[in-house]
């Protein structure tokens, strides 16, 4: 028999409660599970942003401890290119003054700044002989530059040289006085022996019934002799003195077309080749013309007087070498004895009859006053080459784009 409706329904009835309740109490173990976990992420983001913000703490207390150091820092480098003596100049891209330091200031003025460092110079400097000096009035001023890859721009610092360069000169002086002192017995025997001959000469000459060939002869041998005492003299003289630097502006290859056109006449008398290779690429000297084209033609007058009558071949050569010109007289003769190339320089040294001993001494004087040397090379047998080593400014540098363009 079936169950009576009545009772299945009161079943049903006594049932339902308890699965809803089961089934909250599932629903309310998931939201607390949940909420935990909830609980647990808010406990771990609120401890990330505890460590963060000490983290931040600390970095925003080393940017702020950097940037004191950095103010103090160009605070004390401020003060010292304030205090500093050299004057300091701070170019942009494309040479345009962009700062001074009070030293800089007061040799050009503050009202420079903005204006291109080419018409800076051009205003108030002048060209020496030394590359990287130049005269500022009556002073010698030095300038140092120094490139600044982050902005193309340059640093030039500015020193006053005028008291080393005059004690360099006179140190100079005095090097050539204690020269002048150790070859005064030299001096007396080169003077001597032209002057006694000389006179010797003059003395036939007012001897009674002499012919008149005779009287010329004696007279020109007398001339000969005086001319060569008054070249002596001179060389001494010069020497002595040191060569007066000029400020020439003077093209390389053009010294050397002068020097090779002063000797290539007696180059072809004495039946000697001479040729010249240009590699100097526009080089520009500063100096003398006229002391740098005597000391090559004595160069080149040694080498031709060294091949001497038995023929040979003289090469003179210029190239640009970084920062130097390079001057070099050749020559395919006997060469220079050993013992003798130790004192090739020294003044009244010579291995000819008829020289001063002053030629080579005076060249490299001039050499070394407009801040260059010269060097001899020689193996018996092989010919010599003397190489003069002379400070230059490249092509299609000018005076004024020198520096700081």
């Amino acid at each position: 028999m079936s169950e009576p409706s009545s009772v299945k329904q009161a079943s049903d009835a006594a049932a339902g409660p308890d699965q809803r309740t089961l089934e909250l109490q599932k629903a309310f173990a998931v939201f607390n599970q949940v909420s935990q976990e909830l609980t647990q992420a808010y406990d771990g983001l609120q401890a990330k942003v505890s460590s963060l913000t000490e983290e931040l703490a600390v970095a925003n207390g080393e940017l702020r401890r950097q940037y004191r150091e950095k103010e103090a820092l160009s605070e004390r480098l401020s003060s010292l290119l304030d205090a500093l003596p050299a004057g300091v100049v701070l170019l942009e891209y494309g040479a345009v003054v962009s700062a001074l330091n009070p030293a800089a200031a007061a040799m050009f003025g503050a009202g420079v700044v903005g204006s291109h460092w080419g018409d800076v110079v051009s205003t108030f400097l002048e060209p020496t002989v030394t590359v990287g000096e130049w005269m500022f009035g009556e002073r010698r001023v030095s300038i140092a530059e120094s490139m600044l890859p982050s902005t193309g721009g340059k640093i030039l610092l500015i020193h006053d040289v005028t008291a080393a360069h005059r004690m360099k000169a006179e140190l100079e002086r005095s090097q050539r006085l204690a020269a002048m002192g150790e070859m005064a017995a030299s001096l007396a025997h080169q003077l001597r022996t032209p002057l006694a001959t000389a006179l010797l000469y003059t003395a036939n000459l007012a001897q009674p019934g002499i012919s008149d060939d005779a009287r010329a002869r004696f007279s020109d041998k007398a001339g000969t002799q005086l001319r060569r005492l008054e070249r002596l003299i001179q060389d001494v003289l010069l020497f002595a003195r040191g060569e007066s630097i000029g400020r020439d502006l003077i093209p390389a290859g053009e010294l050397l077309q002068e020097a090779a056109q002063t000797v290539e006449p007696l180059m072809r008398r004495q039946n000697i080749g001479f040729s010249t290779v240009d590699r100097s690429q526009g080089t520009i000297l500063v100096g003398s013309r006229k002391a740098l084209l005597g000391a090559l033609v004595s160069l080149l007058e040694n080498a031709m007087q060294a091949i001497g009558a038995r023929g040979g071949h003289v090469l003179l050569t210029a190239s640009q070498v970084g920062d130097l010109l390079v001057l070099s007289v050749k020559d395919d003769g006997p060469g220079i004895p050993r013992e003798a190339l130790l004192r090739i320089f020294e003044p009244f040294f010579t291995t000819k009859g008829q020289g001063t001993g002053l030629g080579l001494a005076i060249a490299l004087g001039v050499a070394r006053a407009h801040g260059g040397l010269i060097e001899a090379v020689s193996e018996p047998g092989e010919g010599a080459e003397f190489v003069m080593s002379l400070p230059a400014m490249p092509a299609g540098q000018g005076v004024v784009e020198h520096v700081g363009t």
